[in-house]
């Protein structure tokens, strides 16, 4: 058995990761959607479709075609409305001074709109306190990337474990994991699982997709789904789906 959602909000003293576990109670829901489109309309209906159902709407706001100022003001009062977080899944990567821009300036100007950020690790604990100095003076909070669900990739091993050892670093500011499984004991840190999908299988591209049990059983805290979502001719009904799936396989252990 592992310790509740609600339980786990006295382990951590990040803000942000409070939010997030009391959220996920409230709303019966440890579901994120990854929306991978590509136009302002197609990602603002799908926030405003499926938002009452997730707990985190990822983002990739640099391939939007038609960005303006006007979407993030739209995506902020949506996450309000249906009661979500948004994580802009940037998977920074560069030296601390670069990423501090990357997270601060720019057409994006991530830290004003975004509650979460990913970042990677290989840079080194300079990066992940850089971008620390910009997001803990506005409430924000990241998640390091320490595994990935596509073929062959190089995120374990000693990276994982120097992944998760600046995690503890930088606890007031690093809330938790992309991972395909538990790392670490400490019940502060969420585990988020991407490429999940009602069955196993391998997809496009090295994509390699579990289901929300298995997901479960290894320990995640909050599943990520995308094209089971967003490509379905009934998005909202979908993720009710994969929310209740979810739901349950996570309380079937605590």
């Amino acid at each position: 058995m592992r310790l509740t959602y609600e339980e786990r909000i006295s382990h951590t003293s990040n803000p942000t990761a409070k939010k997030i576990f009391q959220l996920m109670e409230e709303k019966k829901t440890n579901l994120a959607l990854a929306a991978d489109v590509t136009t302002k309309k197609q990602l603002l209906s799908l926030a405003d479709k499926v938002g009452p159902e997730i707990c985190i709407l990822k983002t990739h706001i640099d391939i939007i075609e038609d960005f303006s100022k006007e979407l993030i003001r739209e995506l902020v009062y949506l996450a309000g409305k249906h009661q979500f977080f948004l994580l802009e899944d940037r998977k920074f990567s560069d030296i601390g001074t670069t990423v501090q821009l990357q997270y601060e300036k720019g057409i994006y100007q991530i830290v004003d709109w975004a509650d979460l950020i990913t970042s990677h690790s290989t840079p080194g604990p300079a990066m992940i306190e850089g971008l620390q100095k910009i997001g803990l003076k506005k409430g924000r909070g990241a998640f390091l990337i320490a595994e990935m669900s596509s073929e062959d990739n190089l995120a374990r091993g000693e990276y994982t474990k120097k992944t998760v050892q600046w995690a503890e670093r930088f606890s007031d500011f690093v809330v938790g994991f992309i991972t395909q499984h538990k790392l670490t004991d400490k019940p502060q840190f969420i585990h988020m699982t991407p490429g999940i999908q009602f069955e196993t299988k391998k997809g496009t591209l090295g994509q390699h997709y579990q289901s929300p049990d298995q997901a479960i059983e290894k320990g995640s805290d909050i599943l990520i789904v995308g094209r089971g979502i967003y490509s379905s001719n009934d998005p909202k009904k979908e993720a009710i789906l994969y929310k209740n799936l979810s739901w349950q396989a996570y309380k079937r252990c605590v």
